[in-house]
């Protein structure tokens, strides 16, 4: 089943090496969806975990209450899932706040492909002649701030999914 993995560069570097570049899947993530708050933690994304723990608390609460363990069980569903949907995305938009380039998207099967595909196109940058190398430091992007690329993930990179 193939997916799409997107690559991020760090902030002001042209010439980035390969171990600089993260690499992350988007799609659906099962340690998201099993361990929501935890997995946000990991993952250096402090306010959606502290709000993940605080409504999974919260249906916790709901759910041992007489009549209200649908409402409660549902409050903790719907975090789950949003957080296994979404969590890649909240990745990349985090780093994209805080000045990493989304610098390409490659569908493949494996993330071995994928950065295989990715870098092989960067290896011809680097041995072609530097005059027909582009500028990317000054690569054209749409007028809008970092981290604010897509609604929730829902459309996708491009226009599409």
């Amino acid at each position: 089943m193939t997916s799409s993995y997107i690559f991020l560069t760090p902030p002001g570097s042209a010439n980035t090496r390969p171990d600089e570049t993260r690499t992350i899947r988007d799609g659906f993530t099962w340690l998201g969806f099993l361990f929501p708050w935890a997995w946000l933690l990991v993952h250096r994304l402090w306010l959606p975990a502290i709000a993940a723990f605080f409504l999974q608390a919260i249906g916790g609460g709901l759910m041992d209450q007489s009549g209200l363990w649908p409402a409660g069980m549902a409050i903790t569903l719907g975090v789950n899932l949003l957080v296994g949907l979404e969590g890649q995305n909240l990745r990349v938009r985090n780093l994209a706040a805080k000045g990493w380039n989304e610098d390409g998207l490659v569908a493949a099967d494996t993330i071995g492909i994928a950065e295989n595909v990715y870098f092989s196109g960067k290896a011809d940058i680097v041995e072609s002649d530097a005059a027909a190398a582009p500028d990317w430091e000054n690569k054209t992007r749409p007028n809008r701030p970092h981290g604010q690329a897509t609604s929730l993930g829902l459309f996708g990179f491009d226009g599409g999914r």
